[in-house]
């Protein structure tokens, strides 16, 4: 092939985007995390997250709801991107979780289908090895790619904790 003709091919692969340039999947992430901090700076900031008196997930609704001593109530639909054990180091992903409905997985499919794209084994496996953090991270990803407003971590029962994605919150007072 003739260099001239050759560049062209390039220049059209490029171009066309069928030429792409491998992802860092860990800046990706360490973006993410980034972007989780400063939203849960504004919650915090705006409605207090971190400070509720309860929280309860409502998976037939699709809610979360956080209760706060002055009588607030925040409200948002929710999405549950998996479970932290900390008595073995593990994550289960919301995708293929058998405690999750499939109506809250959209946002872990997300990460799932990020992994397969990127060739990220530990995005696609259905029980990773991890710690805390890696937890967070794994949610902050969640909320990036589904564009959420929000992050939330509760402890569900003794050593298993919810990681969850929130969307819009509407705030009300109980009467």
């Amino acid at each position: 092939m003739r260099p001239l003709v050759m560049a062209l091919c390039l220049w059209e692969l490029m171009v066309f985007g069928l030429f792409k340039k491998k992802m860092n999947v860990e800046e990706f992430i360490s973006g993410s995390v980034e972007g989780l901090r400063m939203t849960t700076d504004a919650h915090r900031a705006t409605w207090h997250l971190g400070e509720e008196k309860s929280w309860n997930v409502d998976q037939d609704s699709g809610q979360i709801i956080f209760s706060f001593e002055d009588g607030t109530i925040a409200e948002s639909p929710v999405q549950i991107i998996g479970t932290f054990n900390s008595n073995d180091d593990t994550f289960m992903w919301g995708w293929d979780h058998p405690s999750i409905l499939p109506t809250l997985q959209a946002n872990a499919l997300r990460v799932k289908q990020f992994g397969e794209e990127h060739g990220s084994k530990e995005l696609t496996t259905q029980k990773v090895t991890c710690t805390e953090m890696r937890a967070w991270e794994y949610t902050a990803l969640a909320m990036r790619l589904a564009e959420a407003n929000g992050a939330y971590c509760a402890e569900a029962a003794p050593g298993t904790f919810v990681f969850m994605n929130f969307g819009e919150v509407h705030l009300a007072k109980e009467t």
